[in-house]
């Protein structure tokens, strides 16, 4: 979502980061650059007025003029700015209040509410073990209730039991009442929507407002409605009383702006973000780990947290065992791709390296091709059991079978199978001791190997992690150490790229589609 922003940004920065000594003339010749390119992102008038006089007054004083680079200095004042302005500190939903806690979801029709719903009680119940119950209070939009219940079998996550032709209200009163009595932590109310604000969908929600007292009122806004996501959060924070706010489609192609726009126009915290259509795609809304994006550098701690959730602590454990005593079979290879797609694909992993946005040419060039993780693995799904677990009886013949059956090329399965041979050795090596995991020489300061292999991700704590990242112990600071990512992946088959070390990386170029 924030690529424009982010490509914007950078240029303007970088011009002044290659400068020795910067005057005044530079600075405002800057900031009108960046006033453009944040007006271009939708961002609201008012608060781009606001956030360019802010870093003026900060970028020509004298911590500017005395520093040992001044352009490093603006860009440093320009991200402390876009922190504060996204609300400095990211506030998850707050369920300090007695059982049953009431969540209460608002705002207009088609921006995701109920989607919105079943992904917060789904995290709740799986990632935080609360009971929760879902509630539909939609008797307007045709099947809204239906669609939450199929949510909740989906998910594992109770739902309020439909009766026909009962009133919002009164079904938000039942569901309360039933959350009590079955013992539940939290109770989610889904609310109807309009296809723009009205004194009748004012008056519903008020009236529900006060029959249930909800704890949180979270406005669910479409991250793509650009300037007038400001005038609806404004709108509900006014008649209704919002606690936070909770932006959909973070993954499209809008600008961005209303996300920038929003916390600063109303006051009240971004909490979650959605960043998929899959139930697992939410996110912590975290403003620090968001401007460093916005800058391209990168975003170690949410990289970290995605894999830990990503990884199957068992199946980990499992391969460490595996590893010590030097095995690395097909299907352990198989388990690895599948994890990597889990993560997003290469260009969702590499999206969250410092200093790769800078990059962002040359790895666009380079054709990164996240099916090639689904091709790799349908070769090996073409194999039988005793071919996965002993790859030296892949000679021609069965090879030509294998390729057929994933409708590929042979030449397909023998890059697979050096992939393979590569990966084999340095397990062996890493299982006597001499060796690092693939991510390891990346994540040097965490500590940890590649997802899932060699024990999985360490136990890190997040919090930890952003202090070390403040402190410049992970390259989350302005400049990564040696101009590129360190070390490169190896073993994984692929063109090299520049400015990135090591044999190359999986997925790049175009394969066979």
């Amino acid at each position: 979502m924030f690529d424009n922003l982010s490509d914007r940004l950078g240029g303007i920065l970088d011009k002044l980061t290659k400068r020795g000594a910067l005057s005044e003339s530079d600075v405002n010749e800057a900031l009108r650059e960046v006033r453009r390119a944040l007006i271009e992102a939708d961002v609201a008038l008012p608060i781009v007025r606001s956030f360019t006089d802010k870093v003026r007054n900060r970028a020509v004083g004298s911590e500017v003029v005395k520093s040992i680079k001044p352009g490093q200095m603006v860009v440093k004042i320009v991200h402390d700015q876009l922190v504060e302005m996204l609300g400095t500190e990211g506030q998850p939903i707050d369920l300090n209040a007695p059982a049953p806690v009431c969540i209460m979801m608002v705002g207009l029709q088609g921006a995701g509410k109920t989607t919105a719903t079943g992904k917060i009680a789904r995290r709740l119940t799986h990632r935080d073990k609360r009971k929760v119950l879902m509630a539909s209070l939609d008797t307007r939009r045709p099947a809204a209730q239906e669609q939450l219940r199929v949510l909740g079998e989906q998910n594992s996550v109770d739902t309020l039991p439909i009766i026909e032709g009962q009133q919002p209200v009164d079904i938000a009163k039942r569901a309360i009442t039933a959350a009590k009595l079955g013992g539940y932590d939290v109770v989610m109310l889904d609310t109807a929507g309009r296809t723009h604000i009205d004194e009748p969908l004012m008056g519903e929600m008020a009236d529900i407002k006060a029959a249930t007292n909800p704890h949180e009122i979270l406005l669910v806004a479409d991250a793509l409605t650009g300037q007038d996501a400001v005038n609806l959060a404004s709108n509900f924070n006014e008649r209704v009383g919002i606690t936070g706010i909770m932006l959909t489609r973070m993954d499209g192609d809008g600008r961005g702006g209303a996300a920038l726009s929003m916390r600063a126009v109303t006051g009240k915290p971004i909490k979650l973000i959605g960043t998929g259509e899959k139930a697992e795609d939410l996110e912590d809304f975290h403003p620090k780990r968001i401007a460093d994006r916005i800058l391209g550098m990168g975003d170690i701690v949410s990289l970290v947290e995605k894999a830990s959730e990503a990884i199957d602590a068992e199946k980990a454990a499992q391969m460490a065992k595996k590893m010590q005593k030097g095995h690395f079979d097909l299907n352990d290879l198989k388990d690895q791709l599948q994890q990597m797609e889990k993560l997003g694909g290469m260009s969702g992993l590499m999206g969250m390296m410092p200093g790769v946005g800078k990059m962002k040419k040359q790895l666009d060039a380079a054709n990164i091709d996240d099916k090639v993780f689904k091709r790799q693995v349908a070769i090996i799904q073409s194999m039988t059991k005793t071919e996965r677990e002993k790859p030296e009886l892949l000679k021609a013949s069965r090879k030509k079978r294998v390729a057929a059956g994933a409708g590929v090329q042979v030449a397909d399965v023998n890059k697979l199978l050096k992939m393979h041979r590569q990966m084999a050795d340095m397990m062996k090596a890493m299982g006597k001791g001499k060796g690092k995991g693939m991510l390891g020489k990346m994540m040097g300061a965490m500590g940890g190997g590649m997802p899932g292999m060699g024990g999985g991700m360490p136990n890190v704590d997040p919090k930890a992690l952003e202090q070390m990242a403040k402190s410049g112990q992970l390259p989350g600071g302005m400049d990564l150490p040696g101009g590129g990512l360190p070390g490169g992946m190896p073993g994984l088959g692929g063109p090299k790229l520049p400015g990135i070390g090591g044999p190359g990386l999986p997925g790049l170029g175009k394969g066979k589609k």
